[in-house]
């Protein structure tokens, strides 16, 4: 069965207005559902990040108690590209929602 015969319902040989309204329901349905899952997935990525820098100092605590001081080291190496970098996504998001709400 080829995607043509699947929307046309009544197997007349045409797309009737009817039918044709039903696939621009569908199409409509699936862009909401769309923009709902990439709003979600940004808003999880960005607690991620927010999460990530308030707890990275006690992740590089944790460490350097534990007894893992070259781990310590290198992590606290890397918190300033880390923080600089979640703190970059955090801030587009809030950004360009911003932005976005202006223009609506």
């Amino acid at each position: 069965m080829t995607e043509f015969e699947k929307l046309d319902k009544d197997k007349n040989g045409q797309i009737d207005k009817g039918e044709f309204q039903a696939l621009e329901l569908e199409d409509r349905r699936l862009k909401i559902q769309d923009a709902d899952e990439k709003r979600n997935t940004e808003r999880l990525l960005v607690k991620a990040c927010a999460f990530g820098m308030l707890f990275y100092p006690f992740i590089i605590l944790l460490a350097s108690v534990l007894g893992f001081e070259t781990a310590a080291s290198l992590i606290t190496d890397i918190a300033s590209l880390y923080v600089l970098s979640a703190s970059g996504v955090v801030v587009g998001y809030f950004g360009f929602n911003s932005i976005r709400e202006k223009n609506s």
